[in-house]
């Protein structure tokens, strides 16, 4: 039998540049998540400085997020506890070329050890001119104390082959830190549905889980909620969410049946097919393919 997973998802509203605040702030509701029995705790996308990249501060804070990657290792270490820090802007400097800001997300095992990271792939288009994406690099999955895991981050949640690509490298949960605001979406689209944003992630969430027969880990942060969606949650395929948040500061820790995996897949075998030989699809990223 598949295993029951404790989980916790963990969102507040990140206040821009306090980069100790928002660190100690995440420190605690770590510290809390495994007081409630949590065996893996997940934060926000930007948690540490927020998205303010034409701050110069931004910058030189990025320039000093490894110190904080180390911290969550010793944490995640003393409280037997799995943690995936949200993302990390990560600032790489070559006398060669210019310097470059990657968001990356990674996966801090309860030993302390990093099990793998993920540089986002897929750049918001506000994002494209201060981020450097992952570009032809594979998305991978690999295992953890939790199960098989695949990472994505925000903007990634549009493209089906990312998740096709985990997927077929057996990724069983799929955990996806986010920034995705309510005003998002051009003026022409809220006109239409001021709440487009939110079915968006509603809607494609569940989806997701089902033509993947895989669970979903989703964290966004939480704020006014004119301008935030909060709507953290755990989401599996069958059930659909299993438990999720409005837009309030806080954690929810979920227990997350991966028996609902085999359930899926048995009714659905996606990955049967995916497994084929004779497989329909391949991937074509280029019409020049």
């Amino acid at each position: 039998m598949a295993p029951t997973r404790r989980v916790a998802v963990i969102q507040w509203h990140i206040k821009e540049l306090e980069i100790d605040y928002n660190h100690n702030t995440a420190c605690n509701y770590i510290r809390q998540a495994a007081l409630q029995g949590a065996e893996l705790a997940v934060l926000p996308e930007y948690h540490l400085s927020g998205w303010v990249p034409d701050d110069p501060l931004w910058a030189l804070q990025a320039a000093e997020s490894s110190k904080y990657l180390t911290r969550y290792q010793a944490l995640a270490k003393e409280l037997n506890i799995c943690v995936v820090p949200g993302t990390i802007i990560e600032k790489h400097e070559d006398l060669n070329t210019p310097t470059k800001f990657f968001n990356t997300a990674y996966f801090i095992s309860n030993d302390g050890s990093i099990l793998g990271s993920y540089r986002k792939k897929n750049i918001w288009h506000p994002e494209r001119p201060h981020l450097t994406s992952s570009g032809s690099e594979r998305h991978v999955a690999f295992d953890t104390p939790v199960g098989r895991v695949g990472m994505l981050i925000c903007w990634d949640l549009a493209f089906p082959e990312a998740f096709r690509e985990l997927i077929a490298d057996g990724a069983e949960v799929v955990i996806i830190p986010t920034f995705w605001g309510a005003n998002d979406a051009t003026p022409e689209a809220l006109s239409h549905n001021p709440a487009s944003e939110a079915l968006f992630l509603e809607s494609t969430l569940t989806s997701r889980c089902f033509e993947n027969t895989c669970g979903i880990i989703f964290v966004n942060a939480a704020g006014p909620p004119e301008d935030f969606l909060g709507m953290s949650r755990v989401v599996l395929p069958t059930v659909g969410p299993v438990g999720k948040m409005g837009t309030e500061d806080g954690l929810l820790v979920v227990d997350m049946d991966l028996g609902l995996l085999d359930v899926a897949e048995k009714n659905y075998k996606v990955r049967q097919d995916m497994s084929r030989k004779d497989w329909y699809y391949v991937y074509r990223h280029s019409v020049s393919q």
